[in-house]
């Protein structure tokens, strides 16, 4: 593959996009109970996938002079002035149009707001105003981050119901303890840059409460779907399994001796969970 479509390639951050997928999907089958239109289905996560691909290019592009600073990032297509920022825009402007138009096509008016949405709050508020500014900006960021399987989901459905906001919550609580776990992990890298994630501006003990305190409250509310009647008893034991060992490994970030490690293990843990959660969501609905 030649460099040029390489960049375009990275610049979309494939993995991202590809964890928003599997989480998309699993909202729409969760939504669908069973009874899976395959053409609406994948049309709606081409549309998300294509917005989500946009949020991350305009992201890339806005954060290139930090992603200079941080080891982790200066690599990044846009940081080593691999692509012009113009071309950056124009190119996010194109998939997020296509997304969009894609999804306005396909789904329903509901479906096309919940992306839009999560779209502004990623580049506008989060990306382009609270990162640099205030703690707070992981909460705000954690609502972009609930978009791709809220929107799936309702696409399915065409209603906001308990559901929806029951993944609204799972996916919100989720990502808390998932970015401050990273943030203890890469502490240097935000540090470096200025970013006033609650490890840097309150130290990593005040971090490792906050991770003790979200982490009960996302699996209590993964078991709520079962509850609701939206999930199968095989997702509720799949949930309590992973949600007792994210749990347990949360906890004993009070007694390691070494926080980078400890934190790196449970930030690649959550990727695990969710995404077992998401297949569970997919493949055991409750039966409307």
């Amino acid at each position: 593959m030649p460099e040029t479509l390489r960049n375009y390639w990275r610049v979309i951050k494939p993995g991202i996009v590809a964890g928003n997928l599997v989480s998309a999907a699993g909202g729409f089958c969760l939504g669908a109970r069973g009874r899976i239109d395959v053409v609406l289905m994948l049309a709606t996560l081409t549309g998300i996938c294509l917005v989500v691909a946009a949020g991350c290019v305009l992201n890339n592009c806005i954060d290139r002079t930090i992603d200079r600073k941080m080891p982790r990032t200066c690599g990044r297509v846009l940081a080593r002035r691999k692509m012009s920022p113009q071309n950056a825009i124009l190119y996010a402007l194109l998939l997020g149009a296509a997304g969009i138009a894609l999804l306005g096509a396909v789904t329903n008016r509901l479906c096309v707001v919940l992306v839009l949405a999560g779209w502004v709050i990623y580049v506008g508020v989060y990306s382009l105003y609270l990162k640099r500014r205030s703690i707070y900006a992981t909460w705000i960021g954690s609502l972009a981050g609930s978009a791709p399987p809220l929107a799936g989901y309702c696409a399915a459905t065409g209603r906001f119901d308990p559901g929806a906001g029951l993944l609204l919550l799972i996916f919100s609580l989720w990502q808390m303890p998932h970015c401050y776990a990273f943030a203890i992990f890469r502490l240097d890298d935000y540090a470096a840059a200025q970013i006033p994630v609650v490890p840097v501006r309150l130290g990593i003990p005040a971090a490792k409460r906050h991770i003790a305190i979200y982490v009960p409250a996302f699996v209590a509310a993964s078991a709520m779907l079962t509850v609701g009647g939206y999930t199968g008893h095989a997702y509720l034991w799949v949930a309590m399994l992973l949600g007792v060992f994210w749990l347990v490994m949360a906890w004993s970030g009070f007694k390691t001796g070494d926080d980078r490690r400890w934190a790196r293990r449970l930030f690649v843990f959550s990727f695990i969970g969710i995404a077992a959660l998401s297949v569970m969501m997919a493949i055991d609905p409750a039966k409307s």
